[in-house]
């Protein structure tokens, strides 16, 4: 079987990009053939690599440019089946790993007032997406729909009326060899380089992009909590100063240590006590499956498709993006050694059904479908 993905780059630090490889992997060990289309990836002797990388200036000139590059180099290949990570109407599956972006636009303006509204209106970029997506999801050559959470296949078949023998649930997997409680070794050692106590509750953020992943009532909420407890942000954002600034506001910098973005995550897993993530909207956040399976109760939010791996009290909590009041009591729970502790155990064993293996032969079923459709 021959397999053409579509992913137009690669961040280390991108969840979208991590699935990717992950599925690379899983699907060489299967023996598949694989060619990956791509502005930019890190080599790799288990794919081909195709690069398209046309020139741009701004958002929409690149994804437009991109898309019309990938057009040129399928027609030019002979592939069993094309998979796409991007809105590109050229494929037989469409992995709906980046959600569905008008349900994005609607998440958005509930943060914003009339004039943030209106720039959001008429930003050409939000049009040429959302046309993007309409082609894609009408295109008479797609046979599949990936999505990576039952939240996703929802907006899809209310957005677009998509078939639903035509959308699949797949949840991304982790290693749960990798990511496992045994982790808490680095512990000691990554709480003393950032001056946290070792016996203090530590709660961890992961992510980029800190608006939308709601940094700010993070923050907000560490500042209704007792002073021995600390929170660490892995991540970046191009407004890192005024989150800083916004904890220096809140008397609490010396409580929230910024790490940036780190090349291995694990340690941090290991060091920290929960992970809290009351992001705006997010598909299906791999950072929550990898604190989960190292044994991190999370706190996330309604519109966080992970969330449907949450049992409300059990393995974590669950509360609306805007809602500080619930975040900081969901919080304050988890601040009692014995609740998080039991908690943590909840979290791992959760996650156990969920490992790459089990993906990666889900995914073959649904390409030997998909195959077996187009004979036909």
């Amino acid at each position: 079987m021959h397999i053409g993905l579509i992913r137009q780059r690669y961040a280390p630090d991108g969840g979208a990009e991590r699935f990717v490889a992950r599925a690379l992997a899983a699907l060489h060990a299967q023996g598949v053939s694989l060619t990956l289309i791509t502005r930019q990836w890190e080599r790799s002797e288990s794919f081909n690599v195709v690069t398209c990388n046309p020139f741009y200036i701004g958002s929409l000139w690149r994804d437009w440019g991109f898309a019309r590059c990938v057009r040129k180099v399928l027609a030019r290949r002979s592939l069993d089946l094309v998979q796409s990570h991007e809105r590109i109407a050229l494929c037989d599956i469409y992995r709906a790993g980046d959600g569905v972006h008008r349900e994005w636009l609607r998440q958005r303006r509930r943060t914003l007032g009339l004039s943030g509204k209106l720039a959001l209106a008429l930003n050409p970029y939000h049009h040429y997406v959302k046309a993007a997506e309409k082609r894609l999801f009408n295109s008479p050559r797609l046979r599949a729909v990936i999505c990576n959470s039952h939240m996703v296949k929802q907006e899809i078949k209310h957005y677009f009326g998509v078939a639903d023998e035509k959308l699949h649930v797949i949840y991304s997997g982790v290693d749960t060899n990798q990511y496992r409680p045994g982790l808490r070794r680095y512990r000691g050692a990554l709480r003393a380089q950032h001056r946290i106590p070792q016996d203090a509750p530590l709660f961890l953020f992961v992510g980029s992009g800190f608006e939308r992943k709601g940094v700010s009532l993070l923050l907000d909420a560490m500042a209704r909590l007792p002073g021995d407890s600390y929170l660490m942000v892995v991540g970046k954002d191009k407004k890192m100063r005024l989150f800083l600034a916004r904890a220096a506001k809140l008397n609490i910098a010396d409580r929230v240590c910024f790490a940036g973005t780190q090349p291995d995550v694990k340690p941090f897993y290991g060091a920290a006590d929960a992970l809290v993530l009351p992001t705006l909207y997010d598909p299906f956040p791999n950072v929550v499956l990898e604190a989960m399976a190292s044994g991190l109760p999370v706190i996330t939010s309604y519109k966080c498709g992970a969330a449907e791996l949450i049992r409300n009290g059990d393995n974590g909590f669950i509360c609306d993006a805007l809602d500080k009041a619930a975040l900081v009591e969901s919080m304050r729970i988890l601040l009692e050694q014995n609740r998080r502790e039991s908690m943590a155990v909840a979290a791992r064993k959760s996650m156990e059904p969920l490992t790459l293996e089990a993906m990666s032969k889900r995914l073959m079923a649904l390409y030997d479908q998909v195959i077996i459709e187009k004979r036909v």
